[in-house]
């Protein structure tokens, strides 16, 4: 009988045993399948361009296999960030912020922090400053929180009078310092800015000094863009994706990127200037002309198609493939990425900035390594009824 009752009682303690055990199991699941993560797609560009172009000026680039960080892992990838950050709070572009780095590249990165080649370019700077936020929000480590307001700080100084921002800061030679939509550059900018101002939770931490420093930057940011809208005899249509710096009209950039209607970049603008409340009549105007212009610009029958060709080694990078625009009057309406001032045709160029009026008469290299065609433009042409009802319900550039 005393052995039945010990059994009974071993029992008793393993059944006890094995339901905490499975029981800790379960919540160890748990905290893994919910393991918090930050999301470093903001990051994807530069990523993208340190693995897949090889640049002599990088300060590091990437070994074989570079292991690297999960996104759960992100003190460790701020840590990454504020290694790369330079001594004026801006960042560097195109390096993998997840990059598990090697001792040699933490020490080449470190010993260039003095180096003031900053900016915008490929989501950089803006995207960092967000990242840390986000990390400090989770973790009330000081040192994020101070990278972060450096960021900032940045930010702030590097603002033209006007309320632009250049591509790079400090100014350098170059197209660089002119306004610089391009690759969202300027829109990424705002965008960090206005969770600033509509009191995002992660950016809670902010002094009223610095959160009243960023309302003016934003309010001049604002500004900008309703100047720089481009106006043919009185006539809004979108924008360029550079903007002089100085007389706010359009500019060149790259030698294939002229002065131009930019619609790819312009869609962003609209987008944006559709999320502010209580919108005035400038940027009600400014919006209207935006959509009128995507309809009136919009492109049928009309497909590109990539195809397979013979490869070969440019001057600038391997060619592998082709494109070719085709007529399909079943295709959506599509959009060229530029459109000729006072003419609104649809413009290409080559890197002899010639202007062309077709894909076909651009070099093989570059009709097949840039984005010439775009359907962006359907974005806001979809958002524009549920705004226009309720900003301006009188008034409807659609109807016909």
């Amino acid at each position: 009988m005393k052995i039945l009752q010990k059994l009974s009682r071993n029992k008793s303690l393993l059944f006890a045993i094995a339901i905490s055990f499975s029981f800790l199991h379960s919540i160890a699941q748990s905290d893994k399948n919910n393991k918090v993560a930050i999301s470093t797609k903001p990051f994807g560009d530069s990523t993208n361009h340190w693995y897949g172009i090889a640049d002599k000026n990088n300060i590091v680039n990437p070994i074989p296999n570079q292991p690297r960080y999960e996104e759960s892992e992100y003190t460790k990838i701020a840590d990454n960030i504020i290694c790369f950050q330079r001594d004026n709070g801006g960042w560097p572009k195109n390096y993998d912020m997840r990059a598990i780095l090697t001792p040699e590249q933490i020490n080449d990165v470190v010993g260039s922090r003095s180096v003031l080649h900053t900016t915008f370019d490929n989501s950089t700077t803006y995207t960092h400053v967000y990242y840390l936020a986000q990390v400090y929000t989770q973790t009330k480590i000081e040192k994020y929180k101070t990278a972060c307001l450096k960021g900032i700080d940045f930010i702030l100084e590097a603002q033209y009078a006007n309320g632009g921002w250049p591509q790079y800061y400090p100014l350098e030679k170059g197209y660089s310092r002119h306004i610089t939509f391009n690759d969202g550059a300027y829109m990424g900018i705002m965008n960090l800015l206005d969770k600033i101002v509509q009191n995002d939770p992660n950016f809670s931490f902010i002094d009223t000094e610095t959160k009243n420093k960023v309302n003016t930057a934003y309010e001049k940011g604002i500004d900008c863009i309703l100047k720089t809208q481009i106006s043919d005899h009185g006539k809004l249509s979108a924008w360029c994706q550079q903007h002089d710096e100085v007389t706010l009209l359009p500019a060149w950039a790259r030698k294939f990127e002229p002065p131009s209607v930019s619609n790819a970049e312009s869609v962003d603008i609209v987008l944006f200037l559709m999320r502010i409340e209580n919108p005035s009549e400038q940027v009600i105007r400014s919006v209207q002309s935006a959509v009128k212009w995507f309809e009136d610009s919009k492109i049928y029958n009309t497909r590109v198609e990539t195809f397979e060709a013979p490869e070969f080694d440019s001057k600038f990078k391997k060619v592998k493939d082709d494109r070719r625009v085709v007529n399909d009057p079943t295709a959506p309406p599509i959009w060229t990425r530029y459109y000729e001032l006072g003419t609104a045709r649809p413009l290409f160029c080559d890197r002899d900035s010639v202007y062309l009026y077709s894909l076909a008469e651009v070099s093989r290299e570059r009709r097949s390594g840039y984005a010439w065609y775009t359907y962006n433009p359907e974005k806001a042409l979809k958002k524009y009824p549920e705004w226009q009802k309720k900003w301006t319900p009188e008034t409807d550039v659609l109807k016909k």
